[in-house]
């Protein structure tokens, strides 16, 4: 963790100073605020979050709620999720709260009693090794708690306005033309609870985030409507606490009787665990009846799929009836995506407001935590001036397939997982799939296509391990100055920054033109653009008063070992000064470890690459070297000159 750079701090240094909005955050909802944040689920905690390292940005969160989530029904946390937390700073917290899924028990009926079940199968849950960080069961609410820590405790100091619903919104007609920083947006809010409760009122806002649910009004208000099927199969689901003699109980397990199916899991804290419970087909004319089926109903049907074992059920802490549906919404904006010269969007829409799945890939609060994140710093970027509105045009163009992706895979789990074991084409089928399509749920297979933040694959060759469009695979590195041992990613945080890996060719740094039979470097003749042509990125758009790595943090990575050389070697746009005094900072050079050596765990090239990576933790793009005026020129595309 980076802190002193202004002076000594002794408190928690996870509190940030307060600065721009965040300086005197007005207690009531203003007239006028740049971003409102729609909702206060996981999407747009996220959103909250991010903004709240954009300080000059006003943004605000209104949730129609009285106070925080209570109970979550969500609760399944990815890996690529906890990755998302490390930059938010809380992954390690919420890794000692939750359950830890290492494997998963596969169920069915035993070929000598088909009216009992068998185990028949338990591979690992993550076989293939895709992830250093763990796939966690953790209660929703908690997550939000996280996020809403991060939120309070950065510049920007945003807190949600609780007792405040969205109505209504309509666009100014002007507003294609209108700068960025304008409030065409009129939106009609209402209270809900306290003194002003019923009362409405208009406010204005620049942009509008919807993260208000499945029945989104904002997606209503702008216009998009929701396309896809429902399965016509239900499932009762339970969070509850029991005694039982199945011997999985504390193990995440897919269950297929003769009875029913159901998906058994662990939740944290040592008793708790939440049951999918097959209540089988829907007939069409069923008038959603089947949402009035009783816990006890779903009880009685869960001790039949798993028999001979049985449920003592003591205590039910949430519970509900759900009938599968696949939908995605036409677009996740309201621009015209079929015009190119239509307007840049004003209003966004996010996780369950425009997809909505099943529970059983444990995807829908995973998927809208990135929906959040990535137009989150989109929004901060545009505002404060850092980027054209263009940029904005993104979020609905990558969101929306990795949504249909998600859709698309969902339909066939949920499918397998409803289907009794004699209709697989094996008896391992269940069991092959979960282990073959592991990457996918655990959120690793987005991939964003080329457009202004995302580079061709011209230069893929030079750094295999890090496909561009899919988030930068981390990997062990050891720091020069102090010698500790870093995960490379993990010291990125989400603090709207973009994160330029140099990964150095075979010389090793030079102070100066090279010795005499020593070439210079190429790393050092980057270095030496970044730092000081105009047409460099670090050079181009930082404002006045600036450090020099406020837009763009730089790391450095040899292929020496540590011992082989020391940071004052080493260029000194590596090791920036920094803060109210000036201070160099060195902790951002690293060497590659011999016996676990980055390069070629993540197939970089030994003459080096540059490996650029966006706010959000996405591969941008890659380049040589040497490949200056090519780097110069995409960062033209993505930030706005400064005025």
């Amino acid at each position: 963790m980076h802190f002193h750079q202004n002076g000594y701090v002794s408190a928690d240094p996870r509190i940030e100073e307060a600065a721009g909005y965040g300086i005197d955050r007005s207690q009531d909802l203003p007239d006028e605020v740049d971003v409102l944040i729609v909702g206060s689920g996981p999407a747009g905690m996220i959103a909250a979050a991010q903004l709240s390292q954009y300080p000059e940005v006003n943004a605000r969160m209104i949730e129609k709620r009285g106070s925080r989530l209570v109970i979550g029904q969500a609760d399944g946390i990815q890996a690529r999720s906890v990755e998302t937390f490390q930059a938010f700073g809380f992954a390690e917290e919420i890794m000692r709260e939750g359950y830890h899924i290492t494997e998963m028990s596969f169920w069915n009926p035993d070929p000598e009693n088909p009216e009992h079940i068998i185990r028949t199968g338990r591979p690992k849950d993550d076989e293939h090794g895709i992830s250093e960080f763990p796939h966690l069961i953790v209660n929703q609410a908690r997550v939000l708690d996280y996020f809403a820590q991060f939120a309070v405790q950065s510049p920007g100091r945003i807190t949600p306005d609780y007792g405040i619903e969205f109505v209504d919104l309509a666009v100014d007609s002007g507003a294609a033309d209108s700068p960025a920083t304008d409030h065409p947006v009129s939106v009609t809010v209402r209270y809900t609870a306290g003194e002003r409760a019923g009362e409405e009122r208009i406010i204005r806002a620049g942009y509008v985030v919807g993260c208000d649910g499945a029945r989104s009004k904002v997606r209503s208000s702008i216009g998009r409507t929701m396309t896809g099927d429902q399965a016509n199969h239900a499932w009762g689901v339970m969070d509850v606490l029991a005694n039982s003699d199945f011997p999985d109980i504390r193990t995440k397990c897919a269950i297929s009787s003769k009875h029913g199916n159901i998906l058994h899991i662990p939740r944290e804290g040592g008793h708790l665990f939440r049951m999918y419970v097959d209540l089988g087909e829907v007939p069409e004319d069923d008038a959603r009846q089947v949402r009035q089926t009783s816990i006890d109903e779903i009880i009685r049907r869960a001790n039949a799929i798993i028999a001979p074992y049985s449920l003592d059920v003591k205590n039910v802490a949430w519970h509900s009836v759900y009938e599968v549906g696949h939908r995605l919404t036409d677009a996740f904006d309201d621009t015209d995506e079929t015009d190119p010269g239509s307007s840049c969007p004003r209003v966004f829409i996010t996780g369950d407001a425009c997809h909505t799945h099943s529970a059983k890939a444990g995807q829908g609060m995973n998927v809208s935590m990135q929906d959040g994140f990535n137009i989150a710093w989109k929004l901060g970027q545009v505002v404060s001036g850092r980027s054209s509105t263009e940029l904005l045009r993104t979020y609905s163009a990558e969101r929306q397939v990795t949504a249909k992706n998600l859709i698309d895979f969902d339909k066939e789990w949920s499918t397998l997982m409803a289907t009794p074991q004699e209709e697989l084409p094996d008896k391992a089928y269940l069991e092959d799939f979960y282990v073959k399509t592991a990457e996918f749920p655990a959120g690793f297979m987005t991939e964003y296509t080329e457009s202004m933040i995302t580079t061709s694959s011209k230069h893929q060759d030079l750094a295999d391990g890090f496909p561009i469009g899919r988030r930068f695979k981390s990997a062990r590195v050891q720091r020069s100055c102090d010698a500790n041992f870093i995960h490379l990613g993990h010291e990125a945080r989400a603090d709207g920054r973009w994160r330029m890996y140099v990964f150095a060719d075979r010389a090793a740094p030079t102070s100066g033109e090279g010795d005499a039979g020593t070439a210079r470097s190429k790393v050092e003749a980057l270095a030496s653009w970044l730092e000081s042509d105009p047409a460099s990125p670090l050079v181009a758009y930082r404002r006045e008063g600036e450090d020099l790595d406020a837009l763009i943090e730089l790391s450095v990575v040899y292929q020496q070992e540590h011992k082989e050389f020391s940071f004052p070697d080493v260029p000194t746009v590596f090791r920036p000064h920094v803060g109210a005094f000036g201070l160099e900072y060195v902790e951002k050079i690293y060497a590659a470890l011999p016996d676990e050596d980055i390069f070629a765990a993540r197939g970089i090239s030994r003459d080096g690459a540059v490996v650029v990576v966006r706010p959000d933790q996405y591969v941008s793009g890659i380049f040589p070297l040497e490949a200056h005026a090519e780097i110069g020129e995409f960062f033209a595309g993505v930030f706005a000159p400064v005025k």
